[in-house]
Protein backbone atom coordinates (compact mmCIF):
# COMPACT_ATOMS: atom_id res chain seq x y z
CA UNK A 1 0.00 0.00 0.00
CA UNK A 2 2.81 2.20 0.39
CA UNK A 3 4.57 1.59 -2.46
CA UNK A 4 1.57 2.52 -4.20
CA UNK A 5 1.25 5.48 -2.26
CA UNK A 6 4.45 7.12 -3.34
CA UNK A 7 4.37 6.04 -6.66
CA UNK A 8 1.00 8.03 -7.12
CA UNK A 9 2.32 10.98 -5.23
CA UNK A 10 5.31 11.27 -7.54
CA UNK A 11 2.85 10.57 -11.24
CA UNK A 12 0.92 13.65 -9.25
CA UNK A 13 3.99 15.72 -8.81
CA UNK A 14 5.22 15.07 -12.71
CA UNK A 15 1.97 15.69 -13.98
CA UNK A 16 1.65 19.03 -12.01
CA UNK A 17 5.04 19.98 -13.40
CA UNK A 18 4.20 19.30 -16.86
CA UNK A 19 1.25 21.62 -16.13
CA UNK A 20 2.96 23.98 -14.78
CA UNK A 21 5.57 23.97 -17.91
CA UNK A 22 2.78 24.38 -20.42
CA UNK A 23 1.12 27.26 -18.83
CA UNK A 24 4.47 28.91 -18.27
CA UNK A 25 5.00 28.24 -21.78
CA UNK A 26 1.62 30.30 -23.15
CA UNK A 27 2.33 32.94 -20.70
CA UNK A 28 5.82 33.19 -22.11
CA UNK A 29 5.05 33.15 -25.55
CA UNK A 30 1.95 35.92 -24.99
CA UNK A 31 4.76 37.72 -23.33
CA UNK A 32 6.83 37.72 -25.72
CA UNK A 33 5.25 38.24 -28.93
CA UNK A 34 3.10 41.41 -27.48
CA UNK A 35 5.79 42.52 -24.42
CA UNK A 36 9.35 41.03 -24.43
CA UNK A 37 10.48 41.16 -28.32
CA UNK A 38 7.81 44.58 -28.77
CA UNK A 39 11.15 46.44 -29.02
CA UNK A 40 13.33 43.81 -31.05
CA UNK A 41 10.71 44.45 -33.44
CA UNK A 42 11.63 47.94 -33.86
CA UNK A 43 15.10 47.67 -33.28
CA UNK A 44 15.12 45.63 -36.47
CA UNK A 45 13.33 48.33 -38.47
CA UNK A 46 15.74 50.77 -37.81
CA UNK A 47 18.66 48.35 -38.53
CA UNK A 48 17.27 47.70 -42.06
CA UNK A 49 15.23 50.78 -42.98
CA UNK A 50 18.19 52.82 -44.10
CA UNK A 51 18.55 50.47 -47.32
CA UNK A 52 15.31 50.60 -47.95
CA UNK A 53 13.90 51.57 -51.27
CA UNK A 54 10.51 52.91 -52.40
CA UNK A 55 8.92 49.80 -53.07
CA UNK A 56 10.27 48.16 -49.50
CA UNK A 57 8.74 51.06 -47.85
CA UNK A 58 5.63 49.95 -49.72
CA UNK A 59 5.42 46.62 -48.75
CA UNK A 60 6.76 47.45 -45.23
CA UNK A 61 3.56 49.48 -44.66
CA UNK A 62 1.71 46.86 -46.05
CA UNK A 63 3.06 44.30 -44.07
CA UNK A 64 2.65 46.37 -41.04
CA UNK A 65 -1.18 47.48 -41.58
CA UNK A 66 -1.59 43.79 -42.62
CA UNK A 67 -0.50 42.72 -38.96
CA UNK A 68 -2.23 45.57 -36.97
CA UNK A 69 -5.50 44.10 -38.69
CA UNK A 70 -4.75 40.55 -37.97
CA UNK A 71 -4.05 41.63 -34.39
CA UNK A 72 -7.39 43.27 -34.32
CA UNK A 73 -9.55 40.38 -35.76
CA UNK A 74 -8.01 37.91 -33.21
CA UNK A 75 -8.94 40.64 -30.30
CA UNK A 76 -12.55 41.33 -31.55
CA UNK A 77 -13.08 37.43 -32.18
CA UNK A 78 -11.63 36.91 -28.85
CA UNK A 79 -14.00 39.21 -27.82
CA UNK A 80 -17.26 38.18 -29.21
CA UNK A 81 -16.83 34.60 -28.23
CA UNK A 82 -16.57 36.07 -24.48
CA UNK A 83 -19.74 38.29 -25.05
CA UNK A 84 -21.90 35.36 -26.53
CA UNK A 85 -20.68 33.61 -23.72
CA UNK A 86 -22.40 35.78 -21.03
CA UNK A 87 -25.68 36.45 -22.76
CA UNK A 88 -25.96 32.83 -23.63
CA UNK A 89 -25.54 32.56 -19.66
CA UNK A 90 -28.11 35.70 -19.11
CA UNK A 91 -30.77 34.09 -21.24
CA UNK A 92 -30.52 30.44 -19.57
CA UNK A 93 -30.69 32.88 -15.68
CA UNK A 94 -34.18 34.66 -17.62
CA UNK A 95 -35.35 31.14 -19.00
CA UNK A 96 -34.89 29.87 -14.68
CA UNK A 97 -36.95 32.85 -13.81
CA UNK A 98 -39.37 33.03 -16.49
CA UNK A 99 -40.48 29.49 -15.12
CA UNK A 100 -40.37 30.13 -11.73
CA UNK A 101 -43.03 33.24 -12.75
CA UNK A 102 -45.19 31.14 -14.22
CA UNK A 103 -45.30 28.60 -11.96
CA UNK A 104 -45.80 31.67 -9.12
CA UNK A 105 -48.98 32.35 -11.62
CA UNK A 106 -50.07 29.25 -12.22
CA UNK A 107 -49.86 29.01 -7.89
CA UNK A 108 -51.70 32.21 -7.58
CA UNK A 109 -54.51 31.76 -10.01
CA UNK A 110 -55.29 28.57 -8.48
CA UNK A 111 -55.46 30.76 -5.19
CA UNK A 112 -57.78 33.22 -6.53
CA UNK A 113 -60.22 30.18 -7.91
CA UNK A 114 -60.71 28.80 -4.39
CA UNK A 115 -61.74 32.33 -3.32
CA UNK A 116 -63.93 33.06 -6.43
CA UNK A 117 -65.70 30.03 -4.94
CA UNK A 118 -65.32 30.55 -1.05
CA UNK A 119 -66.96 34.11 -2.26
CA UNK A 120 -69.76 32.60 -4.10
CA UNK A 121 -70.59 29.87 -1.45
CA UNK A 122 -71.14 32.58 0.97
CA UNK A 123 -73.11 34.86 -1.06
CA UNK A 124 -75.79 31.89 -1.69
CA UNK A 125 -75.39 31.27 1.87
CA UNK A 126 -73.54 27.55 1.39
CA UNK A 127 -70.42 26.17 2.79
CA UNK A 128 -67.74 25.93 -0.04
CA UNK A 129 -67.02 23.09 -2.15
CA UNK A 130 -64.04 20.38 -1.85
CA UNK A 131 -61.13 21.15 -3.48
CA UNK A 132 -61.17 18.55 -6.39
CA UNK A 133 -57.73 18.32 -7.00
CA UNK A 134 -54.05 19.06 -4.43
CA UNK A 135 -52.92 22.60 -5.89
CA UNK A 136 -49.15 23.06 -6.35
CA UNK A 137 -48.34 24.56 -3.15
CA UNK A 138 -49.68 20.97 -1.55
CA UNK A 139 -47.66 19.51 -4.63
CA UNK A 140 -44.39 21.05 -3.65
CA UNK A 141 -44.90 20.40 0.38
CA UNK A 142 -44.80 16.32 -0.82
CA UNK A 143 -48.47 15.52 -0.29
CA UNK A 144 -48.12 11.34 -1.20
CA UNK A 145 -50.98 8.72 -2.71
CA UNK A 146 -50.73 6.01 -0.70
CA UNK A 147 -48.67 4.47 -3.37
CA UNK A 148 -45.62 6.62 -1.90
CA UNK A 149 -46.07 8.70 -5.40
CA UNK A 150 -46.87 12.42 -5.78
CA UNK A 151 -50.49 13.06 -6.64
CA UNK A 152 -50.44 14.11 -10.31
CA UNK A 153 -46.79 13.64 -10.89
CA UNK A 154 -46.80 10.89 -13.20
CA UNK A 155 -44.52 12.52 -15.95
CA UNK A 156 -47.46 13.03 -17.72
CA UNK A 157 -48.17 16.22 -19.94
CA UNK A 158 -51.24 15.97 -18.17
CA UNK A 159 -51.05 16.50 -14.61
CA UNK A 160 -54.50 17.60 -13.63
CA UNK A 161 -56.37 14.51 -15.76
CA UNK A 162 -53.93 12.08 -13.86
CA UNK A 163 -54.63 13.32 -10.26
CA UNK A 164 -58.35 12.59 -11.45
CA UNK A 165 -57.59 9.36 -12.58
CA UNK A 166 -55.96 8.38 -9.15
CA UNK A 167 -58.46 10.21 -7.49
CA UNK A 168 -60.86 7.78 -8.67
CA UNK A 169 -59.18 4.90 -8.89
CA UNK A 170 -58.85 5.12 -5.06
CA UNK A 171 -62.39 6.42 -4.63
CA UNK A 172 -64.58 5.16 -7.95
CA UNK A 173 -68.04 7.22 -8.22
CA UNK A 174 -70.84 5.02 -8.36
CA UNK A 175 -74.64 6.01 -8.10
CA UNK A 176 -76.66 3.33 -6.29
CA UNK A 177 -80.63 4.34 -6.40
CA UNK A 178 -82.36 2.88 -3.96
CA UNK A 179 -86.43 2.01 -4.54
CA UNK A 180 -87.74 5.31 -2.89
CA UNK A 181 -85.13 7.16 -5.34
CA UNK A 182 -86.63 5.98 -8.39
CA UNK A 183 -89.63 9.22 -8.59
CA UNK A 184 -91.23 10.96 -11.88
CA UNK A 185 -89.83 14.16 -13.34
CA UNK A 186 -93.23 15.60 -11.91
CA UNK A 187 -92.18 14.61 -8.15
CA UNK A 188 -88.20 15.33 -9.09
CA UNK A 189 -89.09 18.95 -9.59
CA UNK A 190 -91.21 19.81 -6.87
CA UNK A 191 -88.27 17.90 -4.88
CA UNK A 192 -86.16 19.96 -6.40
CA UNK A 193 -87.55 23.38 -5.59
CA UNK A 194 -88.04 22.42 -1.94
CA UNK A 195 -84.61 21.24 -1.37
CA UNK A 196 -83.24 24.57 -2.92
CA UNK A 197 -85.62 26.71 -0.46
CA UNK A 198 -85.16 24.85 2.45
CA UNK A 199 -81.32 24.12 2.24
CA UNK A 200 -80.10 27.28 0.36
CA UNK A 201 -82.78 29.52 0.82
CA UNK A 202 -82.89 29.89 -2.94
CA UNK A 203 -86.15 30.28 -4.64
CA UNK A 204 -87.69 28.93 -7.68
CA UNK A 205 -91.32 28.50 -9.30
CA UNK A 206 -91.78 25.11 -10.43
CA UNK A 207 -92.19 26.32 -13.99
CA UNK A 208 -88.75 27.08 -13.99
CA UNK A 209 -87.84 24.02 -12.95
CA UNK A 210 -89.95 22.28 -15.48
CA UNK A 211 -88.31 24.46 -18.33
CA UNK A 212 -84.42 23.59 -16.97
CA UNK A 213 -85.65 19.78 -16.72
CA UNK A 214 -87.11 19.74 -19.83
CA UNK A 215 -84.15 21.71 -21.86
CA UNK A 216 -81.58 19.48 -20.68
CA UNK A 217 -83.33 16.31 -22.49
CA UNK A 218 -83.46 18.61 -25.74
CA UNK A 219 -80.24 20.52 -25.57
CA UNK A 220 -76.72 20.15 -23.41
CA UNK A 221 -76.57 23.97 -23.69
CA UNK A 222 -79.06 25.82 -21.63
CA UNK A 223 -78.67 29.68 -21.54
CA UNK A 224 -80.15 31.64 -18.62
CA UNK A 225 -80.47 35.71 -19.36
CA UNK A 226 -82.10 38.03 -17.80
CA UNK A 227 -81.51 41.15 -15.72
CA UNK A 228 -78.65 41.06 -12.53
CA UNK A 229 -79.89 39.54 -9.59
CA UNK A 230 -82.72 36.57 -10.42
CA UNK A 231 -80.70 33.70 -9.56
CA UNK A 232 -79.02 32.83 -13.08
CA UNK A 233 -76.07 31.49 -11.58
CA UNK A 234 -77.76 30.05 -8.83
CA UNK A 235 -79.81 28.03 -9.98
CA UNK A 236 -76.94 25.44 -11.61
CA UNK A 237 -75.39 25.96 -8.69
CA UNK A 238 -78.09 24.34 -6.55
CA UNK A 239 -78.57 22.17 -9.05
CA UNK A 240 -75.12 20.63 -8.31
CA UNK A 241 -76.22 20.65 -5.34
CA UNK A 242 -79.27 18.41 -5.40
CA UNK A 243 -77.44 15.69 -7.06
CA UNK A 244 -74.78 15.96 -4.68
CA UNK A 245 -72.05 17.13 -7.25
CA UNK A 246 -70.81 20.59 -6.93
CA UNK A 247 -71.29 22.57 -10.40
CA UNK A 248 -68.16 23.94 -11.94
CA UNK A 249 -68.32 27.60 -12.45
CA UNK A 250 -66.68 29.01 -14.96
CA UNK A 251 -65.81 33.23 -15.47
CA UNK A 252 -65.82 33.86 -19.32
CA UNK A 253 -63.03 36.37 -19.62
CA UNK A 254 -64.03 39.20 -22.70
CA UNK A 255 -60.20 38.08 -24.30
CA UNK A 256 -61.06 34.76 -25.19
CA UNK A 257 -60.87 34.24 -28.65
CA UNK A 258 -60.32 30.91 -29.34
CA UNK A 259 -60.89 26.98 -27.82
CA UNK A 260 -57.53 27.63 -26.36
CA UNK A 261 -59.20 29.67 -23.79
CA UNK A 262 -61.96 27.26 -22.93
CA UNK A 263 -59.98 23.54 -22.90
CA UNK A 264 -56.23 24.76 -22.71
CA UNK A 265 -53.02 23.89 -25.18
CA UNK A 266 -50.05 22.22 -25.52
CA UNK A 267 -47.21 24.31 -24.36
CA UNK A 268 -43.89 23.22 -26.70
CA UNK A 269 -41.46 25.06 -23.93
CA UNK A 270 -42.88 23.12 -20.55
CA UNK A 271 -43.64 20.33 -22.61
CA UNK A 272 -46.84 19.99 -20.51
CA UNK A 273 -50.64 20.88 -21.27
CA UNK A 274 -52.11 24.28 -19.72
CA UNK A 275 -55.01 22.49 -18.73
CA UNK A 276 -58.05 24.79 -17.76
CA UNK A 277 -60.49 23.86 -15.02
CA UNK A 278 -62.96 23.48 -17.43
CA UNK A 279 -61.13 20.89 -19.20
CA UNK A 280 -60.68 19.61 -15.56
CA UNK A 281 -63.94 19.29 -15.09
CA UNK A 282 -64.98 18.03 -18.46
CA UNK A 283 -62.82 15.44 -17.97
CA UNK A 284 -63.85 14.24 -14.39
CA UNK A 285 -67.70 14.26 -15.99
CA UNK A 286 -66.42 10.79 -17.48
CA UNK A 287 -65.33 9.49 -14.21
CA UNK A 288 -68.56 9.68 -12.75
CA UNK A 289 -71.89 8.53 -13.43
CA UNK A 290 -74.60 10.96 -11.64
CA UNK A 291 -75.25 14.50 -14.10
CA UNK A 292 -72.79 17.17 -14.12
CA UNK A 293 -73.27 20.92 -14.91
CA UNK A 294 -70.17 22.72 -15.84
CA UNK A 295 -71.18 27.05 -15.75
CA UNK A 296 -70.04 29.51 -18.49
CA UNK A 297 -70.68 32.62 -15.75
CA UNK A 298 -71.05 35.42 -17.85
CA UNK A 299 -70.81 33.66 -21.36
CA UNK A 300 -71.59 36.38 -23.79
CA UNK A 301 -68.48 38.61 -22.50
CA UNK A 302 -66.67 37.16 -25.56
CA UNK A 303 -68.08 35.56 -28.67
CA UNK A 304 -69.57 32.56 -27.89
CA UNK A 305 -69.48 30.89 -31.40
CA UNK A 306 -65.67 31.45 -31.31
CA UNK A 307 -64.37 30.10 -27.96
CA UNK A 308 -66.99 27.48 -27.61
CA UNK A 309 -67.19 26.53 -31.74
CA UNK A 310 -66.04 23.30 -31.24
CA UNK A 311 -68.93 22.29 -29.06
CA UNK A 312 -71.22 23.52 -31.12
CA UNK A 313 -70.39 21.83 -33.94
CA UNK A 314 -69.87 18.31 -32.77
CA UNK A 315 -73.11 18.36 -30.71
CA UNK A 316 -74.78 18.84 -34.32
CA UNK A 317 -73.80 15.06 -34.78
CA UNK A 318 -76.39 12.48 -34.27
CA UNK A 319 -73.58 10.27 -33.27
CA UNK A 320 -72.58 10.74 -29.64
CA UNK A 321 -69.58 8.38 -30.42
CA UNK A 322 -67.97 11.37 -32.73
CA UNK A 323 -68.76 13.83 -30.25
CA UNK A 324 -64.81 14.52 -29.44
CA UNK A 325 -62.57 17.12 -28.90
CA UNK A 326 -59.09 17.02 -30.16
CA UNK A 327 -56.53 18.02 -27.51
CA UNK A 328 -53.25 17.12 -28.23
CA UNK A 329 -51.79 15.72 -32.07
CA UNK A 330 -48.99 12.86 -30.81
CA UNK A 331 -50.77 10.68 -28.64
CA UNK A 332 -48.62 9.14 -25.46
CA UNK A 333 -49.10 6.04 -22.91
CA UNK A 334 -48.71 8.47 -20.09
CA UNK A 335 -51.86 10.48 -21.24
CA UNK A 336 -54.77 10.12 -18.75
CA UNK A 337 -56.87 7.10 -19.43
CA UNK A 338 -60.09 8.41 -20.83
CA UNK A 339 -57.96 10.63 -23.59
CA UNK A 340 -57.98 8.20 -26.57
CA UNK A 341 -55.33 8.95 -29.65
CA UNK A 342 -55.64 12.26 -28.64
CA UNK A 343 -58.82 13.24 -28.03
CA UNK A 344 -61.70 13.47 -25.37
CA UNK A 345 -64.83 12.03 -25.49
CA UNK A 346 -67.88 14.74 -24.56
CA UNK A 347 -69.70 12.51 -22.17
CA UNK A 348 -73.71 12.46 -22.24
CA UNK A 349 -73.69 13.13 -18.41
CA UNK A 350 -72.63 16.56 -18.62
CA UNK A 351 -74.61 19.90 -19.61
CA UNK A 352 -73.23 23.24 -20.15
CA UNK A 353 -75.25 26.05 -18.49
CA UNK A 354 -74.23 29.77 -19.67
CA UNK A 355 -75.82 32.66 -18.32
CA UNK A 356 -75.88 35.76 -20.15
CA UNK A 357 -76.71 39.71 -19.22
CA UNK A 358 -77.27 42.31 -22.26
CA UNK A 359 -76.01 45.21 -21.75
CA UNK A 360 -73.60 47.22 -23.25
CA UNK A 361 -70.34 45.41 -21.95
CA UNK A 362 -71.72 42.12 -23.52
CA UNK A 363 -71.48 40.80 -26.92
CA UNK A 364 -75.17 39.87 -28.63
CA UNK A 365 -75.96 36.42 -28.91
CA UNK A 366 -76.18 35.19 -32.16
CA UNK A 367 -78.66 32.44 -33.95
CA UNK A 368 -76.55 29.55 -34.35
CA UNK A 369 -76.01 29.82 -30.80
CA UNK A 370 -79.74 30.19 -30.06
CA UNK A 371 -80.79 27.60 -32.49
CA UNK A 372 -78.57 24.76 -31.04
CA UNK A 373 -79.39 25.94 -27.05
CA UNK A 374 -82.53 26.40 -25.12
CA UNK A 375 -82.75 29.72 -23.57
CA UNK A 376 -84.77 30.53 -20.45
CA UNK A 377 -85.25 34.33 -19.47
CA UNK A 378 -84.99 34.70 -15.29
CA UNK A 379 -86.37 38.75 -15.10
CA UNK A 380 -88.02 38.30 -11.56
CA UNK A 381 -87.08 36.58 -8.39
CA UNK A 382 -89.77 33.72 -7.31
CA UNK A 383 -91.84 34.71 -3.93
CA UNK A 384 -90.67 33.14 -0.62
CA UNK A 385 -92.20 30.45 0.78
CA UNK A 386 -92.20 27.80 3.90
CA UNK A 387 -90.71 24.89 2.22
CA UNK A 388 -90.53 21.49 3.76
CA UNK A 389 -86.95 20.35 4.54
CA UNK A 390 -85.64 18.36 1.82
CA UNK A 391 -82.69 16.49 1.02
CA UNK A 392 -80.77 16.22 -1.89
CA UNK A 393 -81.08 13.44 -4.73
CA UNK A 394 -79.42 10.40 -5.87
CA UNK A 395 -79.67 10.01 -9.34
CA UNK A 396 -77.16 8.76 -11.59
CA UNK A 397 -77.40 10.49 -15.50
CA UNK A 398 -78.55 7.25 -16.74
CA UNK A 399 -81.60 7.18 -15.29
CA UNK A 400 -82.33 10.48 -15.52
CA UNK A 401 -81.82 9.58 -19.30
CA UNK A 402 -84.53 6.91 -18.92
CA UNK A 403 -86.91 9.64 -17.85
CA UNK A 404 -86.52 11.64 -20.41
CA UNK A 405 -86.88 8.68 -23.24
CA UNK A 406 -90.09 7.29 -21.15
CA UNK A 407 -91.68 10.83 -21.55
CA UNK A 408 -91.29 10.94 -25.33
CA UNK A 409 -92.75 8.02 -25.60
CA UNK A 410 -95.32 8.17 -23.07
CA UNK A 411 -96.69 12.35 -23.41
CA UNK A 412 -96.05 12.41 -27.66
CA UNK A 413 -97.01 15.52 -28.84
CA UNK A 414 -100.71 15.69 -30.28
CA UNK A 415 -101.56 15.64 -33.77
CA UNK A 416 -103.70 18.98 -33.09
CA UNK A 417 -100.68 20.97 -31.80
CA UNK A 418 -98.63 19.59 -35.14
CA UNK A 419 -101.46 20.84 -37.31
CA UNK A 420 -101.55 24.32 -35.31
CA UNK A 421 -97.42 24.38 -35.61
CA UNK A 422 -97.75 23.79 -38.62
CA UNK A 423 -100.11 26.63 -39.43
CA UNK A 424 -98.46 29.24 -37.33
CA UNK A 425 -94.78 28.52 -39.26
CA UNK A 426 -96.65 28.67 -42.63
CA UNK A 427 -98.21 32.20 -41.37
CA UNK A 428 -94.68 33.26 -40.29
CA UNK A 429 -93.10 32.31 -43.43
CA UNK A 430 -95.64 34.02 -45.36
CA UNK A 431 -95.42 37.53 -43.49
CA UNK A 432 -92.04 37.75 -41.71
CA UNK A 433 -89.58 35.18 -44.17
CA UNK A 434 -88.42 32.89 -40.95
CA UNK A 435 -88.56 29.66 -41.17
CA UNK A 436 -89.06 27.00 -37.73
CA UNK A 437 -86.36 24.71 -39.58
CA UNK A 438 -85.67 21.02 -38.73
CA UNK A 439 -83.19 21.97 -35.74
CA UNK A 440 -86.48 23.65 -34.08
CA UNK A 441 -89.00 20.80 -34.69
CA UNK A 442 -86.57 17.73 -33.64
CA UNK A 443 -86.22 19.85 -29.96
CA UNK A 444 -89.25 20.89 -30.11
CA UNK A 445 -90.48 16.93 -29.96
CA UNK A 446 -88.25 16.46 -27.25
CA UNK A 447 -89.18 19.45 -25.11
CA UNK A 448 -92.71 19.10 -25.11
CA UNK A 449 -92.97 15.75 -23.77
CA UNK A 450 -90.65 16.15 -20.75
CA UNK A 451 -92.09 19.78 -20.03
CA UNK A 452 -95.42 17.62 -19.61
CA UNK A 453 -94.30 14.69 -17.74
CA UNK A 454 -92.53 17.81 -15.16
CA UNK A 455 -95.85 18.78 -15.32
CA UNK A 456 -96.37 21.47 -17.34
CA UNK A 457 -99.26 22.55 -20.39
CA UNK A 458 -98.77 21.05 -23.93
CA UNK A 459 -99.76 24.86 -25.00
CA UNK A 460 -97.48 26.52 -22.29
CA UNK A 461 -94.58 24.42 -23.65
CA UNK A 462 -95.39 25.46 -27.23
CA UNK A 463 -95.58 29.24 -26.59
CA UNK A 464 -92.15 28.90 -24.40
CA UNK A 465 -90.22 27.71 -27.76
CA UNK A 466 -92.05 29.35 -30.27
CA UNK A 467 -91.09 32.54 -28.17
CA UNK A 468 -87.17 31.60 -28.07
CA UNK A 469 -86.76 29.82 -30.82
CA UNK A 470 -88.52 31.76 -33.31
CA UNK A 471 -90.02 35.60 -32.53
CA UNK A 472 -86.85 36.52 -31.01
CA UNK A 473 -85.38 36.37 -34.42
CA UNK A 474 -88.15 39.17 -34.82
CA UNK A 475 -85.20 41.76 -33.51
CA UNK A 476 -83.21 41.30 -36.93
CA UNK A 477 -86.21 42.21 -39.14
CA UNK A 478 -87.46 46.15 -39.90
CA UNK A 479 -90.11 46.26 -37.21
CA UNK A 480 -91.40 49.68 -38.17
CA UNK A 481 -92.14 48.35 -41.40
CA UNK A 482 -94.15 45.33 -39.79
CA UNK A 483 -96.31 46.34 -37.55
CA UNK A 484 -99.45 45.42 -39.18
CA UNK A 485 -98.09 41.84 -39.75
CA UNK A 486 -97.23 41.79 -35.93
CA UNK A 487 -100.71 42.54 -35.09
CA UNK A 488 -101.95 39.40 -37.60
CA UNK A 489 -99.44 37.13 -35.96
CA UNK A 490 -101.11 37.82 -32.22
CA UNK A 491 -104.46 38.01 -34.06
CA UNK A 492 -103.46 34.33 -35.56
CA UNK A 493 -102.05 33.22 -31.78
CA UNK A 494 -105.39 33.79 -30.09
CA UNK A 495 -107.81 32.27 -33.04
CA UNK A 496 -105.75 29.34 -33.09
CA UNK A 497 -104.52 28.61 -29.43
CA UNK A 498 -107.46 30.46 -27.90
CA UNK A 499 -107.38 33.68 -26.60
CA UNK A 500 -104.96 33.93 -23.37
CA UNK A 501 -103.08 30.70 -24.07
CA UNK A 502 -99.65 32.11 -26.04
CA UNK A 503 -99.02 34.02 -23.00
CA UNK A 504 -95.47 34.77 -23.71
CA UNK A 505 -95.52 34.57 -27.33
CA UNK A 506 -98.37 37.47 -27.85
CA UNK A 507 -96.34 39.63 -24.43
CA UNK A 508 -93.31 39.13 -26.44
CA UNK A 509 -94.79 41.00 -29.86
CA UNK A 510 -96.42 43.66 -27.68
CA UNK A 511 -93.25 44.58 -26.45
CA UNK A 512 -91.51 44.86 -30.16
CA UNK A 513 -94.56 46.72 -31.08
CA UNK A 514 -93.47 49.06 -28.34
CA UNK A 515 -90.04 48.99 -29.91
CA UNK A 516 -91.30 49.73 -33.36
Amino acid sequence: MSEFAKYYVEFLWLALQNVWSLLKGIGNFFYRIFVGDAIGYFELIFKNVDDFNAVAWILLIIVSVMHVLLAFFLLYRLFQIIRRYFIFRSKEIEKDKLLEEIARLHEESERLIREKEQLFSLKVGVSPPAAVYQTVNEKANGNKSENGTLVGESGSRFTKLISLDEKYEQFPNKVYMTEDDMIPLSEIVKRFVNFAASQLSLYYTEDTIRLFFAGMASSKIIILEGISGTGKTSLPYAMGKFFDNNAAIISVQPSWRDRAELIGYFNEFTKKFNETDFLSRLYESTLREDPNFIVLDEMNLARIEYYFADFLSIMEMPDVAEWTIDLIAAPSVSDPKNVIYGKLLVPQNVWFIGTANNDDSTFTITDKVYDRAVAITLNEKADYFDAPVTENYVCSADYLSHLFDEAVKQYSVSEKSMGQIKELDEFIQKNFRISFGNRMMKQLSVFLPVYMACGGNETDGIDFMITTKVLKKFTALNLPFLTKEIQGLIGFLDKKFGKGKMKKSVEYLKQLQKIS
